[in-house]
């Protein structure tokens, strides 16, 4: 997120109207607040299982902002086809993984027991399918003999980093051809 919004200024095509997390004491809130950046928060766990109510507030927090764009960072929660169609054509995610490979979690531990020679990260737009919507970046690394999760993580994190931010730049202006980085 701080990525993100530090690389729109000047000359880009976005600006950033709001920062929401469901996770109330998220550390990107203060970072944004500090930026200038409107925040909300909508915790997930006063909807219970009710996942429908807690998209409808969701979405009435957006409508209420009128992003352009909603750029997902960190957002850990899996969205319904109700809500995913709503905002279709105009939300991002960044998934750490070479999509289609390793779709949901623990995807760095699953690429090293796979033996995979490289990893990286995707960035796509947001559907239905569970990490599965049409690719718009991709950055890529080198496995290391001895790599760990974490380290790998750590080779990652600065990919996703640098990938987002031109992804998001690319489609502000409408341009869907694929970011590739490092590879």
């Amino acid at each position: 997120m701080v990525s993100l919004a530090q690389d729109m200024t000047a000359d880009h095509p976005c600006e950033p109207v709001l920062v929401v997390s469901n996770i109330p004491d998220a550390g990107g809130l203060p970072k944004a607040a500090a930026m200038g950046i409107a925040t909300a928060t909508l915790d997930h766990k006063a909807f219970g299982k009710d996942r429908l109510a807690f998209e409808a507030a969701l979405h009435d927090i957006l409508t209420e902002a009128k992003p352009d764009i909603v750029c997902l960072a960190g957002f850990m929660r899996i969205l319904s086809r109700d809500f995913t169609q709503q905002w279709a054509g105009k939300m991002l995610n960044i998934h750490p993984s070479l999509l289609p490979k390793y779709r949901g979690l623990h995807t760095h531990q699953r690429a090293l027991d796979a033996g995979d020679s490289v990893h990286g990260c995707t960035v796509h737009e947001v559907t239905a399918e569970l990490d599965g919507g049409p690719i718009l970046g991709q950055a890529q690394v080198t496995i290391a003999q001895g790599d760990t999760a974490d380290s790998l993580a750590a080779k990652v994190l600065p990919l996703e980093h640098a990938l987002y931010p031109a992804v998001l730049r690319r489609f502000a202006i409408g341009d869907r051809a694929p970011v590739l980085l490092g590879m």
